[in-house]
């Protein structure tokens, strides 16, 4: 886990450097691995583990779980966290973690106006989360979701228009806009 750690910041800089050349294959859409249904325009938890488990639960009542216990991919999800903080700073965070009980990658979108301590590497807090399960056997596909997301929140255009979006609708709108339009 450690290690899974350090290659998510790693590839956060090399992103932020420009630089792709580990990361060659054709970069995911939002509209692959985003579940649409299960994005909260505004948590109602004010911490980090309470964050975690309404982005969990809101992909559970979007069936995107299978028939998983939701609350062991929580367990999984916030143990992941407690190994190092996926607060990447600039106000996000992306928590992440692979799990046997998933059979595809699938992701979904949070925001808090007040901020969320995620104990980012900036100390800053957190207003917009987006949280990650892949499945144990898919790493690579992992590491391209994990690729495409860095890249679109590196930019200072898209974490701003993510911040501002008040509903859902919204936010799907801007991820649809960033998947046609890389340079948002």
């Amino acid at each position: 886990m450690f290690v899974d750690g350090i290659l998510c910041v790693i590839m956060f800089l090399a992103v932020q450097a420009g630089q792709r050349a580990i990361f060659e294959e054709t970069r995911l859409k939002f509209a692959d691995f985003v579940c649409f249904e299960a994005i909260i325009p505004e948590f109602k938890a004010i911490d980090r583990n309470g964050v975690i488990a309404e982005l969990v639960s809101a992909l559970a009542n979007a069936g995107r779980l299978g028939s998983a216990d939701w609350r062991e991919i929580l367990k999984a999800v916030i143990e992941r966290e407690e190994e190092a903080s996926t607060g990447m700073g600039k106000g996000v965070a992306v928590p992440h973690v692979k799990h046997n009980a998933v059979t595809d990658v699938v992701a979904t979108v949070g925001l808090s106006a007040t901020g969320i301590d995620f104990s980012a590497l900036d100390k800053q807090l957190v207003y917009s989360v987006i949280l990650l399960i892949s499945p144990v056997d898919n790493p690579d596909k992992h590491l391209q979701v994990m690729e495409s997301i860095f890249k679109h929140l590196q930019k200072d255009k898209f974490r701003k228009f993510l911040r501002q979006s008040q509903t859902a609708e919204q936010i799907e709108d801007l991820l649809r806009e960033a998947d046609e339009e890389p340079s948002l």
